[in-house]
């Protein structure tokens, strides 16, 4: 996969309802574990609908609202291509298919869940979830870290160290974190 996002690029055409709808089907089915590596390769790196910078600000927007991150984002996304529409049309995408999926592996689960094999091929998804998310956090961290000394990295590396080394409450962080970022942001953009 290439990396050709960078801030400047332009992005093309606004995508139909069709197109939002089958992009977030496609991501949804491919996004074993998690979606968003997915989403992010779909939307920056094939479709280029976003560049890079927009994609982070629309995820980091998803981020802030409650409920999960990758459904925030597909209705954040699909209404700023699609209005209303749109925003319900990704949502069916990225739901719909795993839906239908899901229920079909959970009789499977229920059924055989137990055999030596079903716990391995488990365990390889893990792993390579995990990969997959690990990439796409270093791709989504690019933009911040290309400014050079700038105190967006700062802020970043802080919530990972407080949330993920010292582990730190991730509301609280949050809530300390935000107002610094917003006023740095307001003061020295």
């Amino acid at each position: 996969m290439s990396d050709a996002t960078t801030p400047t690029q332009p992005t093309l055409a606004r995508p139909s309802l069709a197109e939002l709808f089958v992009a977030f089907a496609m991501v949804s089915m491919s996004g074993f574990g998690g979606a968003l590596p997915w989403a992010r390769r779909k939307i920056v790196d094939q479709k280029r609908w976003m560049t890079a910078e927009e994609f982070n600000e629309a995820f980091a927007l998803a981020q802030f609202l409650p409920g999960p991150n990758v459904v925030n984002f597909s209705v954040v996304f699909g209404t700023r291509f699609g209005g209303a529409a749109g925003g319900i049309v990704t949502l069916a995408g990225l739901m719909g298919p795993p839906l239908i999926l899901v229920t079909i592996l959970a009789w499977l689960y229920d059924n055989y869940g137990g055999a030596d094999l079903i716990e391995r091929m488990l365990t390889g998804i893990l792993a390579a979830a995990i990969g997959l998310m690990v990439a796409t956090m270093i791709k989504m961290a690019k933009p911040l870290f290309a400014r050079g000394l700038h105190w967006s990295p700062l802020i970043a590396l802080t919530a990972f160290v407080t949330v993920g080394l010292l582990h730190w409450s991730l509301p609280l962080v949050a809530i300390v974190l935000a107002p610094i970022s917003i006023a740095l942001a307001w003061v020295r953009p």
